[in-house]
């Protein structure tokens, strides 16, 4: 009905006037102001919290992953969307719905090409998400990982709070702009990385970054993987083993993880749209090994297949192991996704301007492991987000805030964010005061896991 509304949300398809308007007066019940405020630490163990999941996680790679957590704040931030999800499930929620990341951090953002052959900045991974989450959970991530990462630099607590708030302008102000256009004009927004590059001010960085991006568009449509993480032998090619990170399910200690990879592969087929189906069928699976990726995913099971056509062309598809997403701990799940892959690949269809041709899903019946699968990353493509993050946190939190706001956009309404936004900078400064509130928590919770390595099982040795 057009003007039908669940709990004063209006529908969408109302004016945008009286969405705004109604976006204001969520204001009532959820003061902008309140955003300040940082969850109580007292009664959770962050050790605790982050434990939970090691009982569906590969025990030989916990030590792996609590020692990349423990190499810096920032580091433990990336690894521990549960605890801030723990966290962020005790303050009050706007009712401001969308479908979120639910790990937005700063390196879960990059470059990727699309089928058109365009290079575009969007999120990259999608582990966490799920739809119906108040927008505010993905924004207070996004900028208390912006602080943590600005303080991690050495920078002052002054110029970290200042780029915390400024990642949340950008985000605000986009959001504003795109409750202006109509539904389809939102849908088709783009973040082209060219024109996002040249905002940069660093003249040496500007040139250096569209240097790269000129080497890696002259053949997009090759796997610059291959052969960086294969080895051809008579002819063969199979992937290259480099223990501890990547290896085969061949010895007696692994045996037990291994992946029925000819079912799963067929499963994966089975799961894509019939011209996607078709091009697939050009390809036979010619081996598949055990990566071990992110900080957050160490220890489920992550895959690389390597599947090559009669003519011996490579193609890379990333295997990864779907949990239960973090989220669950503030909002149930829609009860139609009980395949954590079709979560994944519905969430990431949802936010991303354009998704992998290759994104889909697929299960192990044999150990009830269910996975999304997607083409491995562009090598040249995936160091352009890091580079910027590195020399240029000020332009790249910007470019991040925009990226979360047009991924929002999508799937929830941009005129009633605005509305609850507003035009003033109220609610920038309140989610830059959280970030520094989360940024101190989140070096205690550092320090925390650090006192408990060695002393409780899974965290590694001393």
């Amino acid at each position: 009905m057009a003007n039908s509304s669940v709990n004063g949300i209006p529908a969408k398809n109302l004016p945008r006037a009286k969405r705004y308007e109604a976006g204001r007066a969520l204001r009532n019940s959820v003061a902008r102001e309140s955003h300040a405020e940082c969850p109580p630490a007292s009664g959770r163990d962050p050790v605790a919290i982050l434990a939970e999941t090691d009982g569906a996680r590969i025990p030989e790679l916990l030590p792996i992953r609590y020692e990349r957590m423990l190499q810096s704040p920032f580091t433990f931030l990336r690894g521990a969307a549960a605890v801030m999800a723990h966290d962020l499930s005790a303050v009050p929620q706007v009712s401001a719905h969308v479908q979120a990341c639910g790990d937005c951090h700063l390196m879960n953002f990059g470059a990727f090409n699309t089928p058109e052959g365009r290079v575009l900045f969007d999120i990259n991974d999608f582990d966490e998400t799920l739809s119906g989450i108040d927008f505010t959970v993905d924004l207070k991530r996004l900028a208390a990982s912006v602080a943590v990462a600005a303080l991690d630099a050495k920078m002052t607590d002054k110029r970290a709070r200042a780029l915390a708030k400024a990642t949340v302008t950008s985000y605000r102000e986009f959001i504003i702009e795109l409750a202006a256009e109509t539904p389809l004009k939102v849908w088709y927004t783009r973040m082209d990385i060219d024109r996002e590059i040249k905002r940069i001010a660093d003249d040496k960085l500007r040139e250096t970054l569209l240097s790269t991006l000129v080497k890696a568009k002259k053949d997009l449509a090759a796997d610059d993987n291959f052969p960086h993480l294969a080895t051809t032998k008579a002819g063969v090619a199979h992937i290259e083993d480099r223990p501890p990170l990547i290896y085969h399910f061949d010895t007696p200690e692994t045996k037990g993880y291994k992946l029925h990879a000819h079912s799963a592969f067929a499963n994966y087929q089975s799961s894509l749209l019939p011209e996607r189906r078709a091009l697939v069928d050009r390809y036979t699976l010619a081996d598949i090994a055990f990566k071990v990726v992110g900080v957050g995913s160490v220890g489920t099971f992550c895959a690389i297949g390597l599947i090559m056509t009669a003519d011996n062309e490579p193609l890379f598809l990333q295997v990864k192991q779907a949990l239960a997403s973090v989220l669950v701990k503030i909002a149930a799940p829609p009860p139609h996704l009980t395949h954590q892959g079709c979560r994944v690949a519905e969430g990431q269809r949802a936010m991303q301007a354009a998704s992998d041709i290759f994104l889909g899903v697929t299960e192990d019946p044999k150990t009830s492991r269910q996975f999304y699968v997607r083409q491995l990353k562009n090598r040249r493509l995936g160091s352009i987000g890091e580079v910027i993050e590195g020399k240029a946190l000020d332009a790249y939190a910007n470019l991040c805030g925009r990226t979360l706001a047009r991924a929002h956009a999508r799937s929830g309404d941009p005129a009633l964010l605005a509305g609850y936004m507003g035009k003033t900078e109220a609610f920038d400064d309140a989610l830059g005061s959280f970030a520094m509130a989360y940024a101190a928590q989140t070096k205690h919770d550092h320090a925390s896991l650090a006192a408990a390595r060695g002393t409780k099982a899974g965290l590694g040795p001393k």
